[in-house]
């Protein structure tokens, strides 16, 4: 077991989670897709409806809440807003969130952490991409915009072309990724989209960025998210079993990062060998033991990466191990069973968290994975790799 890690282990569990009505936000009354910058919610109305169901869902109120964490919210905002005074704060992604108030409460700083995330992209129209995009906090995204590169799907793109060319994947691999998500949120009340796609449909669909197809990208939708996480020994006798957070890991890859190098060198693996030899060893685990994954998905390919660089399969091999139902409900590995964000919601890295959770709570019937006993989420963005192992509390 990772020396360092090995005392965070088990500290902590996830006692509640909630999510706002992906599916039906996204349709509105008429049953069909709200126009994108008609403004019906905004980030904190939909923020405040996840936080009320994880607490809900967890059996704990408002006043138990002595830690915060916020993702595209403002946390004093937010406090403000849910009459909270937080002894302890942080922000970031899911995972960061997660390791972060892990450490918070190891140290004594709070027992009982809520992270909160929302986003209103959908009703703001909000642009990943295009012409409005001039800055922001990680300068890949739009180093190459004055000469048209702006969006990550062209980034991706890239990505992707480069494993073809070394590996001789293939689009139709590729293709099995998004048909098997979709497979997932068909299964999924909760999912934005519910139809059944083919291959054959993957593949008659345009480009986007070549050799990205339409379906190899993430949906853009309004949701919140949250989760309730507390200090293990308090997790007893709530209304949920308590899901451990067993292991956890960190590495990023920023030398080079605006020319793309980590990216299109070796699609993150250094980073990603780094995560893994944190995250196993301090779960006490191995891939083999790991029976529902998640990975981030902004673009398919992006599991392609992560099952190689995590030694689910050898590195270019990532094509053929999704194809034949492996990475399906019923196969070797279940992937972002959820419809992950490519097909049920984009939440960026959240709503990964409460699917997990709940496939090793049990009882979600056509989708949960048989006997699922340890989860794991792989972050992969922009160089920044972190991984979570999830397992089944007392």
């Amino acid at each position: 077991m990772n020396g360092r890690l090995a005392p965070l282990k088990d500290i902590v569990a996830i006692v509640g989670v909630g999510e706002t009505d992906y599916a039906k936000d996204y349709r509105g009354s008429g049953g069909q897709a709200v126009e994108k910058g008609v403004a019906r919610y905004d980030s904190y109305t939909l923020a405040s409806r996840a936080l009320k169901r994880a607490l809900d869902d967890a059996g704990l109120t408002k006043s138990d809440i002595d830690g915060l964490c916020t993702a595209n919210l403002s946390g004093e905002r937010a406090s403000e807003l849910w009459g909270l005074n937080p002894r302890w704060s942080g922000s970031g992604d899911a995972a960061q969130c997660i390791i972060e108030a892990t450490m918070a409460i190891n140290a004594g700083l709070c027992t009982t952490v809520a992270l909160v995330y929302g986003n209103a992209q959908r009703s703001m129209d909000t642009a990943y991409g295009g012409a409005r995009v001039t800055g922001g906090a990680i300068t890949s995204y739009f180093y190459y915009a004055p000469w048209g590169m702006t969006s990550q799907g062209a980034l991706y793109a890239l990505f992707f072309q480069r494993h073809k060319l070394l590996y001789g994947t293939t689009e139709e691999q590729l293709g099995a990724i998004a048909v098997a998500f979709r497979k997932h949120a068909g299964l999924n009340p909760n999912a934005v989209m519910q139809k059944p796609l083919t291959i054959t449909e993957y593949l008659n669909a345009p480009y986007i960025a070549e050799p990205l197809r339409l379906y190899d990208y993430c949906l853009i939708n309004d949701g919140g998210v949250a989760l309730i996480v507390r200090r293990a020994d308090m997790a007893r006798d709530l209304r949920q079993r308590p899901i451990m957070v067993s292991g956890f890991g960190w590495s990023e890859e920023n030398v080079d990062a605006t020319q793309l190098r980590p990216r299109l060198k070796s699609f993150y693996h250094g980073a990603h060998h780094e995560v893994a030899a944190q995250v196993y060893p301090m779960a006490g685990v191995t891939p083999n033991d790991v029976d529902v994954f998640a990975t981030y998905d902004s673009f398919s390919v992006h599991l392609l990466a992560s099952l190689e660089g995590f030694g689910f399969c050898k590195e270019g091999e990532g094509g053929a191990f999704v194809q034949g139902g492996r990475i399906e409900l019923g196969g070797e590995l279940p992937c972002n069973t959820s419809g992950g964000m490519l097909s049920e919601s984009y939440m960026q890295s959240w709503n990964h968290q409460p699917e997990l959770v709940r496939q090793l709570r049990g009882g979600l019937g056509s989708r949960q994975v048989a006997g699922a006993e340890v989860a794991q989420y792989v972050h992969d963005v922009a160089g920044k790799c972190k991984s979570l192992i999830y397992t089944k509390g007392a």
